[in-house]
């Protein structure tokens, strides 16, 4: 961030984002992490611990002064803190400390995160003979599921290690979300996943509208059932991109699913925890409309979301309802890669010129109202109404469109998210 824009801070988020404390790598540690955000800023924190306690932390950042305000205020905060309670620090608390109206608070967001995953890390140097101490079955490093809660049975002790075993092997978790039925939601997360695909990565994309499944439709997989094996089940495949839902379950697509929040909630983590997802790059998760119980269960069977996409129609009467999405991923902790504006005029088929149906812009607006990305407008396009009851995926049926390209610019920037990662990886 540039010296004229910290006009917008409090004098002491000034302070931290020019003077930022604990700033460069500790000589030695017990626990590191490094993070690079949807933003595309990096953190890396080191903590040093004794007896249970951050004795010192410190970090870096290649982001702006934004970053480093909320980085240094981060280990001002988790100094002398235990372990635990450092890594229990929540995004709000960073955005507290600094004042109000801090204008970056994904960067408070990524700071949590990589301090919490530093705490992690540091969990591992403790006295591995501790009763409640085990690693995930899969997974090669120490998480939170590797700590018996207190009063925990060993059922949920296993199960949940189970869950986050699967979830170590899937670099990037994202939702798409709506607070309003109809806006072309499961639309967007299917051209998503194949967009994805068709770069190269391994990709999941997880039903979890529980009462309207329709993926397997758009999918053309209706008639496909799941399978087991020996290390659960497993999803459905197609051209590389592995598909669970709900509608795989029916014995007719004219049955209908009556189920209350304690049966979603169920299903929904067997998806998570029983399916042979194997090593993703992502995995994209199609949630129902509102925020109920089903996005509430991913948010928190997952634990850390990578991000969530909002998907919206321009007319008021369907913004109204997803500025109520934006408001629930904010009080999640789920980052907010951006909204999406679906039915943006109408595109003929013959000459490509776009009619307004509804009023235009209303996506735009809430990202601007509510200070998120906007990732772009997707017109009414005949073609993806023939693609979704055909069984085809639009983004791949359609390519040369025009309709196609602009869905390949919304997707871009998730796109370069997932190259971001895999660079860091290598």
């Amino acid at each position: 961030m540039e010296c004229h824009d910290l006009k917008l801070f409090t004098s002491l988020a000034k302070e931290h984002a020019v003077n930022p404390r604990n700033y460069g790598p500790l000589a030695k540690f017990d626990g590191h992490a490094r993070i690079t955000g949807p933003c595309g800023d990096t953190m890396e924190f080191w903590v040093a611990e004794r007896e249970g306690k951050v004795e010192r932390v410190a970090f870096v950042t290649d982001g702006c002064g934004s970053s480093r305000a909320c980085g240094s205020m981060a280990t001002s905060l988790a100094e002398g803190q235990r372990i635990e309670a450092a890594a229990s620090l929540r995004q709000a608390d960073i955005l507290e400390a600094l004042g109000d109206h801090f204008p970056e608070e994904h960067c408070a967001l990524l700071a949590a995160n990589t301090l919490k995953a530093a705490c992690a890390n540091a969990d591992q140097h403790r006295d591995e003979t501790t009763i409640n101490r085990a690693p995930c079955a899969t997974c090669t490093r120490q998480c939170a599921a590797s700590t018996r809660n207190t009063g925990e049975s060993d059922r949920a002790f296993s199960d949940r290690q189970k869950l986050q075993s699967r979830l170590c092997r899937i670099r990037r978790k994202i939702v798409v979300l709506s607070g309003k039925g109809g806006v072309g939601k499961s639309t967007v997360a299917v051209n998503l996943a194949m967009a994805l695909v068709l770069t190269g990565k391994k990709v999941g994309l997880l039903d979890v509208d529980v009462h309207g499944p329709s993926i397997p439709t758009m999918l053309g997989l209706e008639d496909k059932k799941i399978e087991g094996c020996k290390d659960g089940i497993l999803p459905i495949s197609l051209g590389g991109l592995k598909v669970m839902s709900v509608g795989f379950l029916l014995k007719s697509q004219d049955d209908a699913v009556i189920w209350r929040g304690p049966m979603k909630m169920n299903v929904i983590r067997q998806f998570l925890q029983d399916v042979d997802w194997g090593d993703l790059d992502c995995l994209i998760v199609d949630s129902p409309p509102g925020t109920g119980d089903e996005p509430l269960s991913v948010c928190k069977l997952i634990g850390n979301l990578d991000g969530a996409v909002i998907v919206t129609t321009p007319q008021k009467v369907a913004t109204v309802d997803v500025r109520k999405s934006i408001t629930f991923c904010r009080k999640m902790q789920v980052p907010i890669l951006g909204v999406v504006e679906n039915m943006n005029g109408f595109a003929c088929p013959r000459c490509g010129e776009i009619t307004r149906i509804l009023s235009a812009g209303g996506g735009k607006r809430i990202a601007e109202d509510m200070s998120v990305p906007f990732l772009g407008s997707i017109p009414m396009d005949p073609m993806i109404a023939e693609a979704c009851d055909s069984g085809q995926v639009f983004v791949q049926s359609y390519a040369a469109s025009p309709t196609a390209e602009i869905m390949q610019a919304i997707i871009a920037p998730i796109a370069r998210l997932l190259e971001a990662e895999a660079s860091h990886d290598r």
